[in-house]
């Protein structure tokens, strides 16, 4: 679908307000953008968190929504679940049953228990298609990349059945050299947060990023190149600020405002929040078949997170390198509450920080979250410790 835009009231604002426009945007759960995509005849095909391959869904014409939960109340949710579960899954399928937003399809991923057993929930409620992508649970096998290729044929299958037609080849490379783009640009971003970070905040470059998993990827590239500029042309001066890295937002995500309580009280060099929509660090080739491109991409140009195993990418030394590369002083190790893999990679993240003598803070999140004064609190703490040592 072509037209005017789903997001244009950011054009032509100064810098403050076309934030101002990408928080108002995410923090509405009534989804606006997604509804004038369907206003204008556009289909969805929502998606869980943490990695999907978006570029076979745009191939196709559709809209990929990243579903990430919502700071809502799991009203009818609740009845479908345990009690112990993570919120993410609750306000996932609430934004569904409350018709907040509206689907073609739903593709889950088995990276956790509950996860796994959501498409089977969503499906006893819904008619439309609900479906599991299953990403290769031994990355380092010889046949990985032939076996996600095959994965990705078949999800390209029932996009087309959505879709109404088929996906050429050439319709995937255009999908891929604009996906490309898209993560260049998001690069760009990190770059400037990684060397400059008094020229954007944490919650600033958040949104920015979020905003992605809401609009077109031709909008979202618009708005990252026409914000990118800005920003480094801000008139903002250096701050004497600890520099952290942080860990632990791969899944559901911290609440926008506790990400701009952290943003004030250090710089916020790296992180691995929106993680799957940064999940390759490669232009993926645009020759060949693509869709095999895009598995190999996914396999061996990517980043990691603790629900891929990957024996290349050891978690602990991977967080110690973005630590490295980032030219961080320390850490923040966080993890949402009922999270398993969150929780369990915490343990050994710990362990890693303590036998290099880096300086972290552990803490927990639930996207629900209204207050965390406390946690405010602790963390100044922290940071003024690290300060006066």
């Amino acid at each position: 679908m072509m037209g005017p835009g789903v997001l244009t009231e950011w054009r032509d604002q100064p810098l403050d307000e076309v934030f101002w426009h990408c928080r108002e945007l995410l923090e509405d759960d009534s989804y606006p953008t997604v509804k004038r995509w369907r206003e204008g005849g556009g289909k969805v095909i929502g998606h869980f968190q943490v990695y999907f391959p978006e570029e076979i869904v745009h191939a196709g014409g559709l809209l990929p929504f990243k579903v990430r939960g919502a700071q809502v109340e799991p009203l009818q949710a609740d009845s479908r679940f345990g009690s112990y579960l993570c919120s993410i899954l609750k306000t996932s399928l609430e934004l569904a049953l409350s018709k907040r937003i509206e689907l073609e399809m739903f593709v889950t991923h088995p990276i956790c228990d509950a996860a796994r057993n959501l498409a089977g929930v969503w499906g006893r409620n819904f008619s439309y298609p609900c479906q599991i992508l299953y990403l290769p649970q031994n990355a380092n096998s010889n046949h990985a990349a032939e076996y996600l290729r095959g994965e990705y044929a078949r999800l390209k299958r029932a996009v087309e059945d959505v879709a109404g037609r088929e996906i050429a080849d050439q319709d995937l490379r255009r999908s891929l050299a604009l996906f490309n783009r898209n993560r260049a640009l998001l690069r760009e971003l990190y770059a400037i947060k990684r060397d400059a970070p008094w020229l954007v905040s944490a919650d600033e470059a958040y949104v920015l990023v979020a905003v992605g998993g809401l609009i077109p990827r031709e909008e979202h590239n618009e708005l990252l190149e026409a914000v990118i500029p800005l920003i480094r042309g801000r008139e903002a001066r250096r701050q004497d600020r600890v520099r952290v890295v942080f860990e632990g937002g791969f899944c559901e995500q911290p609440p926008l405002d506790l990400i701009r309580a952290i943003g004030r009280s250090c710089y916020v060099v790296d992180d691995d929040l929106l993680i799957g929509l940064r999940w390759i660090l490669e232009d993926v080739p645009l020759d060949g078949d693509p869709l095999l491109n895009l598995a190999r991409s996914y396999l061996e140009s990517s980043s990691y997170s603790p629900v891929q195993h990957d024996l290349r990418k050891p978690k602990e030394k991977m967080l110690l390198k973005r630590i490295q590369d980032s030219a961080a002083q320390a850490a923040i190790v966080t993890a949402a509450k009922m999270c398993e893999p969150g929780l369990e990679e915490q343990v050994a993240y710990t362990r890693a920080l303590d036998e290099a003598s880096i300086p972290y803070f552990v803490s927990e999140f639930e996207e629900n979250m209204t207050s965390f004064d406390h946690l405010e609190i602790q963390l100044e703490t922290f940071i003024e410790n690290l300060l006066f040592e």
